[in-house]
């Protein structure tokens, strides 16, 4: 099981992390918020209180951890988080292949 996060995404979270002053031993936490007809809804924030029995945690290109609560490790396996800076998207970009965007629901025209 494991969530990759790009390089150019663990050269942000550096830099927010820098930015802010964040204490040695922050990380990533990711979540997922909920679900629906346009997929899962998730979750980006910094945290530094880690537990093992509930959280799994994956170390990252550039010293950066990302962690997740146990029970969301299934539903993200294989998830990159990746981070865009172009002239029409600027800002983190989640993929996770077991669940494809806009899987839709038969209300919804399936989109």
């Amino acid at each position: 099981m494991s969530i990759l996060l790009t390089e150019p995404a663990a050269n942000e979270v550096k830099k927010i992390m820098a930015e802010r002053e964040m204490e040695e031993g922050t990380f990533l936490r990711m979540s997922i918020m909920g679900g629906g007809c346009s997929g899962l809804q998730y979750s980006l924030g910094f945290d530094s209180t880690f537990d093992p029995k509930a959280d799994v945690k994956f170390d990252q290109t550039g010293d950066v951890s990302v962690v997740t609560e146990k029970k969301f490790d299934l539903h993200l396996d294989g998830t990159e988080i990746d981070f865009l800076d172009t002239p029409t998207a600027r800002g983190f970009s989640i993929e996770n292949p077991n669940y494809p965007k806009g899987a839709g629901c038969a209300g919804c025209g399936g989109h």
